[in-house]
């Protein structure tokens, strides 16, 4: 019984390395067509009586402004360009100022996230977690820096039932992404914390604050892909 378990558990854990690295190579390539946190919003708006919205729209990086890119490295995650996959320091500050019983807020970077968006569902648990460090190894080592960012700027939530770029720059500043200002990416990034509850355009006193700080940070961010 324990012999034919463990040749179970071992089999299974094949399968799960083989399918997972597949999925990332494949994704290296191909645009992602939808995720899990699309289908679980989508059901949460048919519950709650709402039209099943997934506006969802795929552009290549070339065709989303430099200012955006450098608008979500601003306001997600300073160090981006040159860790690899995790900030450290980061993790630890939110860590200490949890425990002072300051605002809960996480250390996860830009990859961790885009690995989160595109492979897992949403949660908190150390299960989910450590998928999570495993799928952000793998984007890191078979994507790189500019594919990750890529997916991560035409996958993530950008307003309630709007994913992606191109999408939310049509929705809140009816533009095509490659056409956004400093002013307008930092619009967008500003509400990233909580798309659904914030607005990217006739925003609270808030997030214009966090709009003007986001935009005068783009100035010192180049993008070295």
């Amino acid at each position: 019984m324990i012999k034919k378990t463990l040749r179970f558990l071992w089999k299974a854990a094949l399968w799960f390395f083989g399918i997972s690295i597949f999925m990332v190579i494949l994704y290296k390539f191909v645009p992602v067509p939808f995720t899990p946190l699309m289908a679980i919003r989508a059901v949460e708006h048919k519950m709650a009586g709402k039209p099943m919205t997934c506006s969802h729209d795929w552009v290549p990086i070339e065709e989303i402004s430099p200012n955006l890119q450098k608008a979500v490295i601003a306001s997600e995650d300073a160090n981006f360009l040159t860790h690899k996959g995790f900030d450290f320091k980061a993790i630890e500050k939110a860590m200490e100022n949890n425990e002072k019983g300051k605002k809960i807020k996480g250390g996860s970077t830009i990859s961790q996230q885009t690995a989160k968006n595109v492979f897992l569902w949403q949660g908190r648990s150390y299960l989910r977690k450590g998928l999570e460090a495993y799928f952000t190894v793998l984007i890191e080592l078979i994507w790189g820096k500019e594919r990750i960012m890529e997916v991560y700027l035409n996958s993530i939530e950008m307003g309630d039932g709007v994913y992606g770029a191109q999408e939310a720059s049509m929705v809140w500043y009816h533009k095509d992404a490659k056409k956004l200002t400093r002013k307008e990416a930092a619009g967008i990034a500003a509400i990233l914390p909580n798309p659904r509850k914030f607005k990217a355009s006739n925003s609270s006193a808030y997030i214009n604050r966090r709009k003007a700080r986001i935009s005068r940070y783009i100035g010192y961010i180049e993008l070295n892909y």
